[in-house]
Parts: structure tokens; sequence; C-alpha cells
């Protein structure tokens, strides 16, 4: 049949399942735009206010179900525009389609307007080079239907992640007599699977451990490997330690849940990692802040601590570890496996001196978490606040977070009971994240709660979002922990430099005075219910109204911004350069660094 390119990607999109586009017109994408009109019975077309937002929701709708979708944008500073959420979906490995407008392949390297072409002809495809699992360039519309077929399966097998089509405006225009194949007919199917000997081996280290732990990292969110995680754990009677990508994979009030570890980590945490004979790593990194910089004795002593490292990505196994066992395997049949070979040998874990010291030690640090819920402060704490958005908001409801104290404070003392609800950017840790990501989930679980927790600074670079959640009635609701600053940035500063060097980090008017915004009036004017709130016990109340006002909503909480009380202390060590100007600090940094094993 004869379709134009814009067509036979629209057509390519249903055919592969794909319910949603998001997205901003501009001349550039013209064709493409207009190829939706008539089939949004099939695929609707929706907007973002930045491209980078419209990233941020295809990210958050694929974390909730695990179904990409597109993203499409213009030629040049809307293309530009997607980076940081490119590389957040790399960073993550989650998948996107993003489809950027480009010159006319008749008229690459003239410098058409938004054209990039100083050093290449239409060169911006390698502006996202490093952040795209692969890049395409049609030139002819004939070829699109092999390439949206190819980026389905790079999206989607392996380690998953972005791609880029960089589509010229004129092949979006232009048709082809096409046959576009059936999903199933380009689409790999399967997982890779664990090498049996190598699995053989696994369980004997396992068999005879005596403070066996599992490390879980995204790949069991990739995976969609909870109930192998939760059969494993039982089976081999482990403690679960979960990394920032990791959390929400295994339920946090099962009594082998032993929180977080690393530099913003928890003592539970730390104490099983650091003492563990063996330990699982399942679809983790071992990037610094988890492994304490490599401290050796922090957060893993590797060796003498025997490591069995599973993942689907070869290149992370030995990477920054040693390994007893490499498995590269997908993260479910690979935990399924193991599970079914020890369970049953292993006896009672309940029973074991560990398990009775993994309770003392999780009975320490929930202990730890309701001294800072009860410290009295003039306006509430984070501490306080995560409380209340706890005890307010349903089991199951979905919690977005993105850098800042408020995403270091929910690893360290918020839980979460229903696996895949808690969404972070924890591998690239971008601000900006929260919000949007929220509103894809949300339009992914209409029937779910969703609620963005941030900081003031987080909010600001997105809040424009809140306007299109209006428009597309996704009833979110944005927590905005509000002190009037980079607050996480400035608690850095004066816990590794010193109280009295903070430094470009405060929101401050001509007077001095904290600049404390009225984002609750943002909001409303956008069409928002809205609320704020400077008590403790008016939290809660406040909450549930926004959860039951039937549209969007914000509550702007300010909360209390001086340190230490503006966060939470850091348990583990962070590698943070200290300035040879402030000698007795940088004396005792330089001690410190010699424990780094890299």
């Amino acid at each position: 049949m004869k379709l134009t390119g814009g067509e036979i990607v629209v057509e390519s999109l249903i055919k592969h399942g794909v319910p949603y586009a998001i997205g901003i017109p501009g001349h550039g994408s013209l064709a493409l735009a207009d190829a939706f009109i008539g089939r949004e019975d099939k695929i609707k077309l929706l907007h973002a206010r930045q491209e980078m937002c419209a990233v941020h929701m295809a990210d958050g709708y694929y974390r909730a179900t695990g179904t990409p979708l597109m993203v499409f944008t213009s030629i040049g500073p809307g293309a530009i525009n997607t980076a940081i959420g490119a590389a957040t979906a790399y960073m993550e490995s989650t998948a996107v389609m993003i489809i950027s407008g480009n010159a006319h392949v008749h008229m690459r390297g003239q410098g058409l307007l938004q054209e990039i072409e100083r050093a290449q002809d239409a060169n911006f495809p390698r502006v996202l080079e490093p952040v795209v699992k692969r890049c395409w360039k049609p030139d002819l519309a004939a070829k699109l239907p092999t390439v949206m077929a190819r980026a389905f399966n790079q999206m989607l097998t392996g380690r998953r992640g972005p791609v880029l089509i960089d589509l010229p405006m004129d092949v979006q225009a232009a048709d082809a007599d096409v046959d576009l194949p059936a999903a199933v007919e380009r689409r790999a199917a399967g997982h890779v699977m664990p090498d049996p000997a190598q699995l053989e081996r696994a369980r004997k280290l396992l068999a005879s451990a005596k403070r066996p732990v599992i490390l879980v990292g995204g790949g069991v969110h990739s995976a969609r490997a909870y109930d192998e995680l939760l059969a494993l754990a039982e089976a081999a009677g482990a403690a679960v330690v979960c990394t920032m990508q990791g959390k929400s994979a295994f339920p946090e009030d099962h009594p082998l849940y032993a929180w977080h570890t690393g530099s913003k980590g928890t003592t539970v945490g730390l104490k099983m990692t650091s003492t563990a004979d063996v330990l699982i790593a399942v679809g983790c990194r071992f990037a610094d802040e988890t492994a304490c910089s490599y401290k050796d004795g922090v957060a893993f002593s590797i060796p003498p601590t025997k490591l069995i490292h599973i993942d689907i990505d070869p290149s992370e196994i030995g990477k920054n570890y040693p390994v007893a066992v490499g498995l590269c395997a997908d993260a479910k049949p690979a935990l399924a496996a193991l599970a079914a070979l020890l369970k049953g040998k292993r006896g009672d874990y309940r029973k074991t001196a560990f398990f009775k010291e993994l309770k003392v030690e999780r009975d320490k640090w929930l202990a730890h978490v309701e001294r800072l819920r009860a410290i009295k402060t003039p306006l509430p704490t984070i501490s306080r606040l995560l409380g209340e958005i706890r005890k307010t908001i349903a089991r199951d409801a979905f919690v977005v977070h993105s850098s800042g104290n408020t995403q270091a404070q929910i690893l360290q003392e918020f839980p979460f009971y229903v696996p895949g609800t808690c969404i972070t950017s924890g591998g690239f840790s971008c601000m900006g994240f929260a919000l949007p990501a929220a509103m894809g989930v949300k339009l992914a679980m209409p029937g779910r709660q969703v609620v963005a927790v941030v900081g003031d600074g987080d909010f600001m670079m997105t809040m424009q979002e809140l306007a299109t959640a209006v428009e597309l009635g996704l009833n979110v609701v944005t927590v905005v922990a509000d002190n009037a600053g980079w607050l996480a940035i400035k608690d850095l500063q004066q816990a590794a430099f010193g109280k009295d060097r903070p430094s470009g980090t405060d929101f401050l008017m001509p007077d001095g005075t904290p600049h404390l915004m009225d984002f609750a009036a943002i909001a409303a004017g956008m069409g928002c219910y809205s609320e704020t709130v400077s008590k403790a016990d008016d939290i809660a109340p406040a909450l549930q109204r926004c959860l039951s006002a039937g549209r969007p909503a914000l509550l702007d909480v300010k909360v209390h911004r001086d340190f230490p009380h503006s966060g939470s202390p850091a348990v583990g060590w962070w590698d943070v350069p200290i300035p040879t100007y402030l000698k007795s600090r940088r004396a005792r940094y330089e001690k410190e660094i010699k424990g780094e094993k890299l």
C-alpha cells in the first residue's frame, strides 16, 4: 500500500501496540503530526509544554507498564530539548522512541532554519549519540518499515534504552509502496537464560552461606522479576538491600528487607552489605554512591565477600568488583532458577542467627527514622513530611521523585509495599523528572494514586507541565518540599567544607531573606487544586483533600531549611574532594581516600 513516511511511522506504532505519542509540532515535524489525523481511535497524540518533559512522561509510562511510547520533536531546539530526557532514559535503562525532524534530504548542509550543519550536515543526531542505544537517519520513506521494526527491537531487548530516528521533513511527506510487517515478524522474544554451569557454582556458594545478601538494582524492575526476587530471598534466607534504582522491587515491610546501602544509605543496609559472605547483585552497576566511592569495608568488602553478579549487560559484570560467579542473563529466569535450586534446602531462615541480627539492625534503623520524624523545628522537616505522606496515601500508590533531599530521604525513610511503585531518576539523578514522569505514570495507571514529591528547585524546572496535566485530565498530586534553595547541595557544602561555607545555593531576596514563592497560587492559575501548609499537623488533612480533588493538585509545604535538619545525615562515605586551602579537612580527606579500592 502507498503511505507517506509519516503514515508509515503512525501505522508501525499502532502495529506495535503503542497507545500514545507525545510531542510538540514544529515546522520540522508537520507531516508527521498530520499523519495522526484519522487514527485517533488507535493512537492518541498528546502534547507537553517542553520536549524534555515529553520524554520524561514517556519514561514514566514505560516504567509503569513496560510499553514504550514515541516522542516527536521538530528540528533544532525542540530536538535538543530531548537530551536530558534521553540521557535519563539511557542511564535508567528505559525504552523511549524519539523521532526528530530534520532538514530535507536534498537541502542538507545548506543551513536551513534550525539545522545544525557546521561540523556535519544535519548533525543533530550526534548530540544524542552518547545517550541512545541506536540512531537511524532514513533518507527514503521506503526504508521506514525496516527502521521502525529495528528500533523496537533495540529498545526492548537486552539492556533497555531509548532510540532516535532522525526523520527529514521531506521523507515524512513523501510516499512509498510498502508492506508493513506484523510486530511478531520482526520482534525478538524470550529471555537471556543463565548458563547451567554458572548457576551450579552460584548454588554451591549460596548453599553454604551464613550471611547471604541480595543487592537489588534497576535490572529487577526492567525484568519485572518481583516474584522471583521474593522467592530467592526466602529460599536463601538472604537480606535484601536496594540501590537507588532498585527501591520498591521488594516489599519493604518484609522481615528480610534491609533498606538501602551507600553514601546516603542506612546503617542496616551498610551493615548487611559490608559483612556479607556471599553477595548476589542483580541488575546493579555498583555506582559510586551505592559503593561509598569504593572505600573498602564501608558498603562492600569484596573480597573476602564472594560476589555473584547477575546482569543482562555483560559489560557491567566484573567492571567495579571481581566476581566469584558472573551470570550474564535476564534477571527473571536467573532469579527463578536460583530460587528453585535452593528451595527447601536451607531450612527456616527465621531460626538463623543472621536473621535475628538483621531484625535487631532493622529495628535500630526504624527507631532512628522515628526520632528524625519527632524532631521539633519551627517548620516541619522533610522527615516529618514523608511520614505524613506515607500514612495518608494508599498502600499501592506510586511515588515519583527526582534529585535532591527528598530523593535521598525517601530512600532512607519511606517504605514501599507494592513492587514497582517507587519511580525515580536514580541513574542520571536529574532534577525536573518527577512531575512529568508522574504524569506518564498516571496516564498509564489512571485508577491509582500518583504523587510527585519534589523540592522547590526541582519543581521549578518543569512546573509548567501542571497546565498539561490539567488539559489531559491527569490527576497527579505534586507535593513540594519548599525550602527556598538548592538545599541538598547546601547541606553537602556545609557537611564537607564547613557550616560557614555554603555558596550559591540559597534563593534570596535583595534584603537577604529567603524567597519562598507562592506555588499554590501558580498552580491555581493553571487550573489545579492547591493548598499551602507550614504546620506538620496540617499536612495529612491537606494531602487528603488534594487526593480527593478530582483534578491535578499541588500541596506547597514550607519545610525547615537550617542545617542539619534541612535534610538527613549521610551514614556512608562519598568522595567529595576538599580544597587544599581547607587544611584540616583536606588532611582528613586525604587520609580517608586511601581506603578507596579501585
